[in-house]
């Protein structure tokens, strides 16, 4: 989602309440640091999920999800093409729906046969749900001080290289949320961008890709060793948040986004190592989402 709208809260009618919000989270970051030696033994005791996966595997639902997608979309607005613009988006944001939702099917197929305890393995125990939800809000309370630091890097960064007239583009999504008023249009986006997305993104960037990369690290021990001693000590886990980070920031359309996503990605990935729960990362990503769609819509 669209990572300008968090640092534009701080321009809303309640810039007490946002430096609160900001200052809280930096004192969360500052204990963490602490109490963690600078983030070195924070995933020291963080043991690999036990999996049987082949390298291949995480790129067989990313290009079914791409290249599925893509070509459904494509082929519809061929045929439709005589659709007002507010069906058009909606039926874009339907086929991205359905083509998540299918998707995740096949992960939750795939990874029933990979990993060790099939899906609890995975991350999928609804036991921790309630529990991973509100461990989620102090998880990205803590990070947003390093994703508003990150927006503002790029910006400044972005009006030294083009000049001051130089913006964040905005994420698609909330462009349309914002251009369409009908409530078919906004319900869809936002089950979309807060319940489908969150879900789909973190199976796969997390839960496949991550895992993927961290096991293939702690099976090259010797290698991993000598990387470097920080990542030695984390068994590979903070190499693989690292990689998988940067995958997810690859993986959006906007490149003005990447640091800020980024930030965000690494949050996410170390809340799933931390806790072996793939629920508290979605949490996580919905909740920022959502943050998004609500000061796009109160601008």
């Amino acid at each position: 989602m669209d990572v300008l709208e968090i640092i534009k809260q701080f321009d809303s009618k309640v810039p007490i309440t946002d430096a609160i919000i900001c200052l809280a989270g930096i004192l969360i970051f500052g204990s963490w640091l602490l109490k963690t030696s600078l983030g070195r033994n924070a995933l020291a005791n963080s043991a690999p999920r036990r999996n049987n996966m082949p390298l291949y595997l995480p790129f067989v639902p990313l290009l079914i999800w791409f290249g599925a997608v893509s070509a459904a979309i494509s082929i519809t607005r061929k045929f439709l093409a005589g659709l007002p613009g507010w069906q058009s988006v909606f039926l874009d944001n339907l086929i991205l729906c359905i083509g998540a939702i299918a998707t995740m099917i096949i992960i939750i197929f795939l990874v029933r046969g990979r990993f060790a305890r099939r899906l609890k393995g995975f991350g999928l125990n609804p036991k921790t749900i309630f529990k991973d939800f509100f461990a989620a809000m102090v998880n990205l309370l803590s990070a947003l001080p390093l994703v508003m630091l990150a927006i503002i890097l790029t910006t400044s960064f972005g009006k030294l290289m083009w000049g001051q007239e130089f913006e964040m583009q905005k994420h698609q999504e909330l462009e349309l949320i914002t251009a369409y008023p009908q409530l078919s249009v906004r319900v869809l986006i936002i089950i979309t961008a807060v319940v489908i997305v969150p879900v789909f993104e973190e199976m796969l960037f997390r839960g496949l890709f991550q895992t993927m990369i961290r096991s293939l690290l702690s099976r090259q021990a010797y290698l991993v060793k000598h990387i470097s001693h920080f990542a030695s000590r984390s068994n590979g886990a903070w190499l693989s948040i690292v990689i998988s980070s940067g995958l997810f920031a690859m993986a959006h359309q906007t490149p003005g986004h990447w640091p800020a996503l980024f930030s965000l990605s690494i949050c996410m990935g170390y809340a799933y190592e931390k806790s072996g729960s793939l629920f508290r990362p979605i949490f996580i990503h919905s909740f920022f989402n959502a943050i998004s769609i609500t000061a796009a819509l109160n601008q």
